[in-house]
């Protein structure tokens, strides 16, 4: 079977889209390695391709759907691998049940660890408790403790709504996962593609040395970031220190007094 032949690894060039206008085609075993084909749509039938593009759609609708819902909201990101007794869990949990208390619908990516332990102190105390969850073949499962969720298949989808959520992002120790949605935040946050929003670390000794290394490599040595650029993210070491310094910066109508 033919398809439209497409560039390599780009998806909107001026020259994928005239070829594909020209409908000019290549065989399977020549577009296999067009990742846009093989990674994203489907290499093997147009109609799939078409469908798929629509689910993409989608999701957004989906997502945007269930965030219209809540005003004020707090994200809580970190790694999925932590258990119930673990001391990162237990402070995530405390953090989450602070915020709920005060009016903040807590959201979280859904799955397991730092995860359901924002949900569950969101949850224990009556507050609302929202998963947004991603699809995974390993560790990511919609833990019990939300009482509002949507299921993503892609994950840029997913992060476009992480990322448009809240008032206020929380980050607590966590894997490759939580660095990506850390820096995705403070990128659009430093190109102004997004409003200033408070971003706050919290774990000094978990966080520090990566501070260190961006202040010390990234701006000192390296000069690829502003002085400015350190002032995007909080530090605290405590979920109280956490909760004081929101609850200082991001008033109960979801206005941040200030940043």
């Amino acid at each position: 079977m033919k398809i439209p032949k497409i560039q390599n690894d780009i998806i909107a060039s001026d020259m994928a889209i005239k070829r594909a206008k020209k409908k000019e085609t290549y065989t399977k075993d020549e577009i296999k390695n067009c990742r846009i084909l093989t990674d994203l749509l489907d290499p093997n039938d147009d109609a799939v391709q078409s469908w798929r593009t629509f689910r993409i759609m989608s999701e957004f609708v989906q997502g945007f759907e269930i965030l219209r819902r809540y005003g004020l909201a707090a994200t809580i990101f970190g790694g999925a691998r932590y258990a119930a007794g673990d001391t990162v869990y237990k402070e995530a949990e405390e953090l989450a049940a602070k915020l709920a208390k005060a009016g903040f619908a807590i959201i979280t990516g859904g799955g397991p660890g730092v995860m359901e332990a924002a949900n569950v102190g969101a949850f224990k105390v009556g507050g609302k408790s929202v998963g947004l969850n991603i699809q995974l073949p390993f560790e990511q499962k919609l833990n019990p403790y939300v009482n509002d969720t949507e299921t993503f298949h892609f994950f840029f989808s997913r992060k476009v709504m992480l990322s448009f959520a809240s008032e206020v992002y929380i980050y607590f120790p966590g894997g490759f996962g939580t660095m990506d949605e850390l820096f995705e935040l403070v990128t659009l946050i430093q190109t102004k593609k997004i409003s200033r929003i408070p971003i706050v670390l919290v774990d000094k000794m978990y966080w520090s040395p990566l501070l260190d290394w961006i202040k010390n490599t990234m701006l000192k040595e390296y000069k690829t970031i502003t002085k400015e650029d350190l002032d995007i993210f909080k530090l605290v070491d405590t979920p109280q220190e956490a909760y004081d310094y929101i609850i200082k910066t991001v008033d109960t109508n979801g206005n941040l007094k200030q940043v």
